[in-house]
């Protein structure tokens, strides 16, 4: 079979497939379940165990909200209770699932069998319970662990509620568990995300009682906006680079994209309506509240989005959504690309992170209220937030630094690489009034006259939105548009958490130093931080060619690629404001570096090797076969006297841009023979040259693919990835 007939058994496949029908859960008169009914019955926790003592939970809940060690007696009386209900569930395994360093998560599956006194007997102890033993040799660590030291451990995270993993023949119950080095260092995300929310619950409620407010806790809370996009299965397979890299590496656009702004939003299709359908079922059973679903601008886009939980469980959560996503779509003959720009020219995909901050008691801190004007908690807490971005943009822009974000900041649809905020006319009027000690306007529209009867009011929010800003102010909550779609969350909420708590803590200082009422000591203290922090604020254009050169007047920071900006992790002075507040340590910090400067390496090194036996073994042979049949017309038209202007034209065209192909793939291809062995110099001449040459490649395969007739071209088009279906 060769591949140009590959390519049509993949159209043909695409454009036929069956719709998948799934059957819903219905009650005993065969009605259909409410989504509240079947909510969350695929995870456990402790606290709404109903075979767990109220005494036992609020003592779980004391440990789990202090630095108080795990009686034995209470992890076994949660081990018990969550094998018998997993049994029940038809589980015959558990696993620790934890996120190592390599973005994804990890688990090793244990059955829940023992054997005693010769007979066979279900068991989940609590000592399985709080503590695994993965081998933390063979993940990724930095360097900082030799091959043979290979111990390494798992520990339960109480806040994180346990689930059930589905396969096609039974269910493993999946124990949310930190992973931490023999000694003590952590390798994964979650740790340094749960020290964060200590390091920020402390700071927020000092600032509290500094201003007569007492509350337990604050914790962050954050609500994931996912991006992907869904192609056939047979399209996937047919592409050598979306197997190996996740993205395509060159490709023309079809003449119809997203230029018409009509699959925005715009009418779900049968096929992909009924994964979405079975997304949320899966997505509501796992208890995991996915709220929107709707057309992403590009074609083939889509995004989910859930309700607002922990920073902590949510981070959890969009690790297993994401899972759920590839999983489900597989069932429905898609195959789900959630890498951030997996065709170039058309949008790529982000991970909207909306964070705000609220006590034990629900309060949202970050709420401005009916008068933002003179509600001075809240612009205390908005201008601490503000001036942690100006002192930590840096460090957030190399949290979420990876290669395929390179991709999409600055692109016209996303962030910039430069970090800043947006507040909107009516919050920027508050805080440049209180900057300059003045008092702000208080007029403001709350309304809309849309001049009709038909229409109910609008209410009108106090901001507009600003998709071209990195950090922008939506309502009651800040939103860092510019993660990356296929990243973990964690590492930046962790820096984020941790700047927040250090400009709090320096906010409850002046406070309680301060000598006057609440209110005077806020309305200072927003000043002082405005007053420096200004510089960050952004209200217009971010893609403007002159909000780069405004932004470098500022000396805001514009760290445009991967390579640039990862050295941050090993620059004490920019990241003592998370080792001083203990959420990451020194050493930790640079694990992190080389892990992620070796993982940057690494793929892009797999996309040019990719590249290049695509040129060799699809480009190349299909230019080959169209240069011969222009040859015989030639030959055959010169022959009978006739001349061949045109096909000599493209022959010559088509002759020349494929000599430059092949030059320009040596050159790549001596470039990555002739790489520094030292990691940060690596990344520096793949990022500043290797990646030019490889994009010039990919023009150079894309003007190819115009000229040779379809039927000679073996790879699948973005025609057929993006609109057969």
């Amino acid at each position: 079979m060769n591949q140009s007939t590959d390519r049509n058994i993949a159209r043909r496949l695409a454009v036929s497939r069956d719709y998948r029908k799934i059957e819903r859960p219905l009650d005993q008169n065969g009605i259909p379940l409410r989504i509240s009914q079947y909510y969350g019955e695929n995870t456990f926790h402790y606290r709404n165990a109903k075979n767990i003592p109220e005494a036992v939970k609020n003592e779980l809940y004391q440990v789990a909200t202090s630095n108080k060690p795990l009686p034995k007696d209470l992890a076994d009386v949660v081990a018990k209770t969550a094998m018998e209900w997993a049994i029940s569930r038809g589980a015959t395994h558990f696993c620790h699932w934890f996120q190592p360093l390599t973005g994804s998560t990890a688990e090793k599956h244990d059955s829940f069998l023992n054997i005693e006194n010769g007979q066979a007997v279900e068991d989940l102890s609590a000592g399985q319970l709080m503590q695994g033993e993965p081998d933390a040799s063979s993940f990724p660590n930095g360097g900082s662990r030799s091959t043979f030291e290979a111990r390494g451990y798992t520990t339960w995270d109480l806040t994180s509620p346990m689930f059930l993993l589905e396969g096609v023949n039974g269910l493993t119950l999946c124990i949310p568990t930190a992973f931490i080095s023999y000694t003590g260092q952590a390798l994964d995300i979650k740790t340094p995300l749960l020290r964060s929310e200590v390091a920020l619950s402390k700071a927020a409620t000092r600032f509290l009682k500094a201003i007569g407010q007492e509350t337990k806790r604050v914790q962050s809370n954050c609500g994931t906006e996912q991006e992907y996009f869904l192609i056939d299965e047979a399209f996937y397979y047919a592409r050598p680079d979306l197997v190996m890299t996740g993205r395509t590496l060159f490709g023309s656009l079809s003449t119809k994209n997203q230029q018409l702004d009509d699959h925005y939003f715009g009418d779900i299709s049968e096929r992909v309506m009924g994964f979405m359908q079975e997304l949320d079922l899966e997505l509501h059973r796992l208890g995991i509240p996915s709220k929107t679903r709707h057309n992403e601008v590009a074609p083939g886009q889509y995004e989910i989005a859930p309700i607002f939980d922990n920073t902590n469980v949510a981070a959890d959560n969009n690790q297993v959504l994401m899972a759920t996503i590839k999983r489900v779509a597989q069932k429905h003959n898609f195959v789900a690309l959630l890498h951030e720009k997996p065709f170039a020219g058309i949008n790529g995909s982000g991970k909207h992170l909306n964070w705000s901050l609220s006590t034990a008691e629900g309060d949202n801190l970050l709420n401005p209220g009916a008068n933002p004007e003179t509600n001075y908690r809240f612009q205390t807490m908005c201008s601490a937030v503000i001036e942690a971005l100006y002192r930590h943009g840096g460090m957030i822009r190399a949290a979420i630094a990876s290669a395929g974000n390179d991709h999409r900041l600055g692109a016209n649809e996303a962030p910039p690489s430069i970090i800043s905020a947006y507040l909107g006319d009516t919050l920027d009027k508050i805080f440049m009034a209180a900057k300059d000690g003045k008092k702000p306007d208080a007029s403001k529209e709350t309304s809309m006259d849309v001049m009709t009867q038909q229409l109910a009011d609008l209410n009108k929010d106090n901001t507009d939105r600003n998709r071209t800003s990195a950090f922008a102010f939506t309502g009651n909550k800040f939103e860092l548009r510019a993660c990356g779609s296929e990243m973990s969350t964690g590492l930046p909420l962790s820096v984020l958490n941790g700047a927040v708590a250090e400009v709090l803590n320096e906010t409850a200082d002046f406070i309680e130093k301060s000598g006057k009422s609440a209110d005077e000591a806020m309305q200072d203290v927003t000043k002082k931080w405005i007053s420096s922090s200004h510089k960050v604020i952004f209200n217009g254009d971010g893609y403007s060619d002159a909000w780069l050169i405004e932004a470098e007047r500022r000396g805001l920071p514009n760290l445009k690629t991967t390579a640039d900006a990862l050295p941050l992790f090993k620059d004490v002075k920019k990241t003592n404001f998370l080792t001083e507040q203990k959420i990451f340590t020194k050493e930790e910090l640079e694990t992190r570096f080389h892990v992620l400067i070796e993982r940057y390496n690494t793929i892009r090194e797999i996309e040019f090797d990719t590249l290049i036996q695509l040129v060799n073994q699809y480009v190349m042979p299909s230019i080959i076969s169209f240069k011969s049949t222009l040859g015989n017309v030639i030959k055959m038209q010169k022959d009978i006297s006739f001349e061949s202007s045109v096909e000599t034209s493209l022959y010559k065209k088509l002759n020349y841009t494929t000599e430059t192909l092949f030059s320009r793939v040596e050159n790549l291809n001596n470039g990555l023979k002739g790489l520094p062995e030292d990691g940060e110099k690596r990344s520096k001449v793949i990022a500043d040259s290797l990646m030019a040459l490889s994009e010039e490649v990919a023009d150079l395969c894309g003007e190819i693919e115009e000229i040779v007739p379809d039927n000679l071209w073996t790879l699948p088009k973005y025609y057929d990835m993006l609109f057969l279906r």
